[in-house]
């Protein structure tokens, strides 16, 4: 019997793994698909000399998680890429904003559209440097973050407190008024906000697009050199190196609980796989809480609570084989890897509010992705393996660009929507559909049956938005990895402080499980020392 069941492979549940196998415990993970990663894997499936990833591509909240960072994943054969410029978001009028980890650059960019604005930068990246330490490590901890928010108060304090705090509350469209005369910088603010649901009008939108944009700015959006994969395939080379099991293939459909606490977990095949001291969940808080536990475990304000819970934006995604590298208009977009694709404020405000209205944007901001420009081993010389993905609603009524897309999403709808998104990519890159060898439509419904977290292709694991956030997430009153059932833990992007390939929702999990065993009082020498005795000396030694 092991230690703890992780229900989910993807990359918090093979991070909860990691800590609890590094604290001596038998771990085995159970994974429904039939490899590890979650949204976190590549493949040759475009074209074979192709590497695509399926999901998500660009981490930089991995490069700033101190939680990846102390599990020395380089040990592991994870490697780090960049392309030459972080970001790039064009206009048809041929101007061109520019994130690039050397603030000249960025700065010298921002200043063709509006003298100044360089210096402007400058200072929200000031902010930065006297925060960013800090104020990741309160993002990453358990809710509250007590000794970490403690810091970060004191910091605030002196970087204007009360002034600063208003500020990332702004929603994006504000926040780039207050601070930039041109458009360059408000663009890169608000491309970077709507990498989650957040419209340019939004609370906090302004916070979230900063946050953002200077972690591209500091760490830029690296990429896991072979395809996103190298990732997981580092995290399941040290599970198993510190005796981890990693199942796949092996749906689980049941949490079982006695007396209260979580006792094991039951498989779809009817196998029932005991758990002594823990079940750590990576998936979905509704499936958490409206599948996997039965109700009778759960309090009534919690299912009630559940009804209300939001999820964010539903996701349409397109991989491209290029023959070539894409045509763009302006020079400095084709040494980005991410480029942002709407052109100007006013037109990402429309898109946010079409999927307000549940239509279908006619013109969707998309954001691109040029693997081959940011890890050249990714297609062969002078070919570009690429990817575009957009947001549609959940529930559709309507289609903006009356071509009677309803959300069915069959093939004739597929067609329909990846032909609206190259002719977005055409507007910024005239020619762009010449270079197309091969193309994979990945709709809604495909992503969540590649991955079950990505309810309706949702890729965060709820709304952003401040109403479900910290103390709010997954449902008010919560923030933490613990729930109602006893030894039962939500190691998913459900839980804080969210989604993003960081790993904190599942280390948060598994500190949690570990806490839960040892008596109160200790200090941190003989919680150590607990843990080893228990674990009958099968700690793994320090790295």
């Amino acid at each position: 019997m092991p230690d703890a069941v992780v229900i989910g492979a993807g990359p918090n549940g093979l991070v909860a793994a990691n800590l609890l196998a590094d604290a001596g415990w038998s771990v085995e993970v159970l994974e429904e698909q039939p490899e590890p990663g979650g949204a976190v894997r590549h493949d040759r499936g475009v074209d074979p000399d192709f590497v695509n990833d399926l999901f998500s591509s660009f981490y930089p909240l991995a490069a700033a998680s101190p939680v990846l960072a102390r599990l020395r994943l380089q040990d592991h054969g994870l490697r780090w890429s960049h392309a030459p410029h972080v970001l790039a978001h064009p206009l048809t009028d041929g101007r061109c904003a520019v994130l690039d980890r050397g603030i000249d650059t960025t700065a010298a960019s921002l200043d063709a559209f509006a003298a100044g604005d360089g210096a402007a930068w400058r200072r929200l990246h000031e902010i930065w440097q006297r925060l960013g330490p800090d104020l990741m490590d309160a993002l990453f901890a358990p809710f509250p973050p007590v000794r970490a928010g403690a810091r970060l108060a004191a910091r605030l304090r002196g970087a204007g407190g009360l002034r600063l705090a208003r500020t990332m509350l702004l929603p994006v469209r504000r926040m780039g008024e207050e601070e930039f005369r041109g458009e360059g910088g408000r663009l890169l603010l608000a491309g970077n906000a709507l990498h989650a649901d957040l419209a340019p009008e939004s609370a906090g939108s302004g916070g979230f697009g900063w946050l953002m944009s200077m972690l591209g700015q500091t760490n830029g959006f690296p990429v896991p050199v072979g395809g996103a994969g190298a990732l997981t395939q580092a995290l399941t080379r040290r599970l198993r190196a510190q005796g981890g099991t990693l199942r796949c293939g092996e749906r689980v459909d049941h949490v079982v609980v006695r007396g209260g606490r979580a006792v094991g977990v039951r498989t779809a095949g009817g196998a029932v796989v005991a758990a002594d001291r823990a079940v750590l969940a990576d998936v979905s808080v509704p499936a958490l809480y409206g599948g996997l536990v039965d109700p009778e475990h759960l309090p009534p304000q919690l299912l009630a609570d559940l009804r209300r819970f939001q999820w964010d934006f539903a996701t349409f995604k397109v991989d491209w084989a290029l023959d070539g590298p894409v045509p763009w208009r302006t020079g400095p977009t084709a040494g980005a890897g991410t480029v942002h694709l709407a052109d100007g404020l006013d037109e990402l405000t429309r898109f946010a509010a079409q999927i307000a209205m549940r239509q279908v944007p006619d013109r969707p901001f998309a954001l691109f992705g040029q693997m081959t420009t940011a890890d050249p081993s990714r297609s062969p010389r002078g070919t570009e393996s690429a990817w575009a993905y957009t947001h549609v609603p959940r529930e559709i009524t309507g289609d903006a660009a009356d071509e009677g897309l309803t959300g069915a999403w069959d093939t004739r709808e597929q067609e329909i929507m990846a032909d609206r998104v190259e002719r977005q990519v055409e507007r910024f890159a005239p020619g762009f559909r010449a270079t197309v060898r091969a193309r994979r439509i990945l709709a809604p419904p495909t992503l969540q049956a590649l991955d079950s977290n990505l309810d309706t292709g949702s890729i965060n694991g709820g709304t952003v938005a401040l109403h479900q956030q910290l103390v709010f997430r997954p449902v008010p009153g919560t923030g933490r990895p613990e729930t109602p059932v006893a030894g039962l833990y939500l190691a998913s992007a459900g839980a804080h402080p969210g989604g993003g390939v960081h790993g904190a929702p599942g280390a948060n999990a598994a500190r949690a499980a570990l806490r839960r065993r040892l008596p109160p009082g200790l200090s941190r020498a003989q919680r150590a020392l607990a843990r080893r005795d228990r674990a009958g000396h099968r700690t793994a030694p320090a790295r």
